[in-house]
């Protein structure tokens, strides 16, 4: 399958990538794999671009990266998407995340609105509403901080610019 497109993503602290597994460990430990992308660190999307727009989204992350200074979200909730097929764990909004959402969307994204979670399974609705239980008996909520940016073209996955919240 050729590429058709990039993220822009925030990633959780090292220290809340451990804590965020043990959730999604839970999950695989049960035997719900799904078809989320494996291998990426836990994250909240924050916008996609078109593959020609590569060049111009590393600046965007650079830029966002000298911007912004880490900062904590409150992950508080546990949600499904509509249609069933996609069970999360999803931040407060809060005005930092949605400052830099929009410094980094721009107004230039395809797909969805901005809608902030983290993944936890992709599946069919039945296993979603199986795997819920299992999720839940691991999550509590916590804070987390969010400490830099991702930029990967899918798929496959290809990782183009990783860098840490600097701040001014």
């Amino acid at each position: 399958m050729a590429e058709s497109f990039l993220t822009l993503m925030a990633e959780y602290c090292d220290e809340d990538q451990e804590k965020i597994s043990v959730w999604y460990d839970a999950l695989q430990n049960a035997g719900f794999e799904g078809t989320q992308t494996k291998g990426l660190k836990h994250h909240i999307s924050l916008c996609m671009f078109p593959l020609e727009m590569e060049k111009e989204a590393i600046e965007i992350t650079k830029q966002a990266a000298v911007n912004f200074s880490k900062f904590q979200v409150s992950l508080r909730h546990v949600g499904v998407m509509p249609g069933g097929k996609v069970l999360f764990a999803a931040p407060d909004m809060c005005d930092e995340l949605t400052a830099l959402q929009k410094a980094c969307d721009q107004g230039k994204h395809i797909g969805l609105p901005f809608l902030p979670h983290t993944t936890m399974l992709i599946d069919d609705a039945d296993t979603i509403g199986k795997a819920l239980p299992v999720l839940m008996e691991k999550f509590a909520p916590m804070p987390a901080t969010i400490d830099r940016l991702h930029l990967c073209a899918f798929w496959p996955t290809r990782h183009i610019i990783e860098v840490k919240l600097k701040g001014e």
